[in-house]
């Protein structure tokens, strides 16, 4: 085996990656017509140097590529870390505002709950709410899987119930600016700010079962008040954290089910990694697995059961308490609809 050539080649392919990423980085972060420019002259600088790598026989004929390859790189690494996520940007509505909270022993208050009535995606009636809760009231919360992108990719929401009827819930999501849509691959390339919302039911579920059509799951989570408390006021400390020093959304390391996997390790550091946390839309049937769902059911008749939509649905047209409508029948929740 001539290893050199194999060495040649295995750099040929590292450099063809690295291409392809600074292309990517350039395409998401400059005005397209800049980003075809540069990033079309990055392209073939780097396919350039592979091509060489794999083609030359000698240093003499290598130096120059060698050259103008280091000095793009590090110019496009350093533009890279001058990145810097920011709170001033012309936000969209529904990211326009950061929660902002305060708790003192049971009583919480939380400001910029939004509380949006939608009626389309481009027609709603925006609100932002005061609320008050009381944490010794705390007593459930629930896992949502929203479904938009087929059965491996699913949004991550949690919702904690108190027993006056009260309800919060919680969501990490971009903070896309008035011109932007969500873009997963963007989502590697420091496209997008994140944002830890805080909203009611009918704004945050309800938009996405019957607003958007995606499908979406509910399921009882099985924990104790002290672990209950523990998980919402650790979103609340994110979400001050973020408030106070902006970060950037990462599809892979940090998202709406990386979170809530981070948070529940803290109440259970034996927690395993598992590809299911990458592939979300299994997150429900790894929590399953994990013990953490509140039932003796098999996971199939739980997921079955936990599909709202047609209770979502019929809770806009009969005008009912839309909460306790799409949980009535689900297993682990003793509730009906009025």
């Amino acid at each position: 085996m001539n290893w050199k050539r194999l060495g040649r080649g295995v750099l040929a392919l590292a450099v063809v990656l690295v291409t392809a990423w600074g292309a990517l980085a350039l395409w998401f972060q400059l005005a397209p017509a800049v980003a075809l420019v540069l990033g079309g002259a990055w392209a073939l600088l780097g396919l350039a140097v592979a091509l060489v790598l794999l083609c030359a026989r000698g240093w003499r004929h290598e130096r120059p590529l060698w050259l103008a390859g280091a000095v793009a790189g590090l110019a496009l690494l350093g533009w890279w870390q001058s990145l810097a996520p920011s709170h001033d940007r012309p936000w969209a509505d529904d990211v326009a505002r950061m929660l902002e909270s305060s708790v003192d022993g049971d009583r919480l208050e939380l400001r910029n709950v939004r509380a949006f009535e939608w009626r389309t995606e481009t027609d709603y009636t925006p609100r932002w709410e005061t609320r008050r809760y009381d944490l010794a009231r705390l007593e459930s919360a629930d896992l949502v899987l929203s479904y938009w992108m087929g059965p491996h990719i699913a949004h991550t929401l949690v919702s904690f119930g108190f027993s006056d009827g009260g309800r919060l819930v919680f969501s990490l999501e971009i903070r896309k600016e008035r011109d932007e849509t969500f873009s997963a691959l963007g989502g590697f390339f420091r496209k997008f700010e994140q944002v830890i919302v805080a909203a009611d039911e009918r704004d945050l579920i309800r938009t996405r079962s019957n607003v958007r059509g995606e499908q979406v799951y509910l399921y009882r989570l099985r924990a104790t008040p002290a672990q209950l408390r523990a998980v919402l006021l650790d979103y609340l400390e994110r979400a001050e954290r973020l408030r106070r020093q902006p970060e950037f959304y990462n599809t892979l390391t940090s998202n709406c089910t990386t979170i809530l996997f981070e948070l529940a390790r803290q109440i259970d550091p034996a927690l395993p990694l598992d590809y299911r946390l990458l592939a979300s839309g299994h997150f429900a049937a790894y929590a399953y697995d994990q013990g953490a769902l509140t039932s003796s059911l098999p996971y199939a008749v739980l997921q079955e059961r936990g599909h709202i939509n047609a209770r979502a649905r019929a809770a806009d047209a009969g005008a009912h308490d839309f909460s306790r409508t799409i949980r009535a029948g689900l297993p682990g929740i003793a509730t009906a609809p009025r």
